[in-house]
């Protein structure tokens, strides 16, 4: 199993935006093969910060996804609305 999170700095403006394209994209994400779960988390003091959590069966199940026509469409909306650059961190359970 492998837990991916990554921390997203939206404009202001975009957070409602984000949220609804979140949760249209959930389900979908969801469906890949290998994943379990996915857990949008909003920053208690940066209103404008979000963390993802997923949870993936494997690092390969993780990578099918990250490189799928879908995962690169999905990015490019995201990113589109973004006030910082993302960070990503992956770790498995110990």
């Amino acid at each position: 199993m492998i837990y991916r999170v990554v921390r997203l700095h939206f404009r202001p403006e975009e957070t409602g935006r984000f949220e609804a394209f979140f949760r249209e994209r959930q389900p979908l994400i969801e469906a890949f093969d290998g994943c379990f779960k996915t857990i949008l988390l909003r920053n208690t003091k940066e209103t404008d910060v979000y963390y993802t959590l997923s949870e993936w069966e494997s690092e390969a199940h993780l990578d099918r996804y990250r490189y799928s026509e879908f995962f690169r469409e999905t990015w490019a909306i995201t990113k589109s609305m973004f006030a910082e650059k993302a960070q990503a961190f992956s770790g498995m359970p110990v």
